[in-house]
């Protein structure tokens, strides 16, 4: 199975220029966060206690969000069924999944979990999932059987729910505006989705092989064959709530900017579900803020 988490994060920021300001040397943190390995880069007298309060808030949201970790807040929602007094940050992430939701006509589902969990099984098993796997777990989902408050989340029974497509892109939302409050600017943050602050004008290179200069903005991009269940490539990673299956999308490759991480990332992957350019261009009208950078067909 070759399925695999992101592979790295990085962090780079340096400090406003206050008047009478010392210049600081860069210092430079490596080692692991999101189950990845990290770099961060700071220009910044307070650096080393910077680094830590960044590391600190990225373990907090990793306790609510992952479903890497067997106690996080979405993974005892998954559990039970039922959470009391959610964090508001779960709530959050699933607000804008609703809404992702409803622009791509039901096609981005965060409630494809156990739809994602019989794929893996079947592909460590080296093979797919049988037709009656796939109905089975399509019954466990929709959207319309979540139901949220701030008192409580409560799923319809046997359903689960992921954020592998919107998390990553939140955390990344979240460190930038802790940097931003200690006083950073020029602010590139890569989590898998890159979120940029500040005026300065960073080249990122997609994976198309194209250019985007990212100003105070988030880029994600997907790809339906980027990261797939078989050795063989031919089953990609996002599955279509429509079929069952991995979904059989026209593009190659998609890349869009948005204002937060969360949102390019969401969409990023709403729009590999789109079976047309017509189907595309809906999704980013819901968005108006929202711009599409690059769709490569298929």
């Amino acid at each position: 199975m070759t399925l695999t988490r992101r592979r790295f994060l990085a962090i780079s920021a340096t400090a406003a220029c206050l008047p009478g300001a010392l210049a600081a040397a860069p210092r430079y943190w490596s080692g692991q966060a999101l189950g990845a390995r990290a770099s961060i880069r700071l220009d910044h007298p307070d650096a080393p206690a910077i680094t830590a309060r960044c590391l600190a808030e990225i373990d907090r949201l990793e306790n609510i969000l992952s479903l890497y970790r067997a106690d996080s807040a979405l993974s005892q929602l998954n559990r039970t069924g039922r959470l009391d007094n959610p964090p508001f940050e779960l709530l959050d992430c699933l607000s804008q999944a609703g809404a992702v939701h409803r622009a791509s006509g039901g096609a981005f589902d965060v409630t494809v979990q156990p739809l994602w969990a019989v794929w893996a099984e079947a592909a460590v098993q080296g093979r797919r999932p049988t037709p009656a796997e796939r109905e089975a777990a399509l019954e466990r989902g929709g959207w319309d059987g979540v139901r949220m408050s701030p008192e409580a989340i409560i799923l319809r029974p046997g359903q689960a729910l992921t954020l592998n497509g919107s998390g990553q892109g939140y955390v990344a939302d979240r460190v930038a505006a802790l940097l931003e409050a200690q006083g950073l600017t020029d602010i590139l943050i890569d989590t898998g989705e890159l979120r940029a602050l500040g005026q300065r004008s960073w080249p990122v290179r997609t994976a198309q092989g194209g250019s985007v200069p990212l100003s105070a903005r988030a880029l994600a991009s997907s790809a339906p064959l980027g990261t797939c269940f078989d050795a063989g490539g031919r089953d990609g990673h996002i599955l279509d709530p429509r079929t069952g299956g991995p979904v059989a999308s026209p593009w190659e490759a998609i890349t869009i900017s948005a204002p937060s991480a969360a949102l390019a990332d969401a969409l990023s992957t709403a729009a590999c579900l789109m079976r047309n350019r017509d189907e595309l261009d809906g999704l980013m009208a819901a968005f108006p803020a929202a711009r599409l950078e690059e769709a490569r067909p298929a």
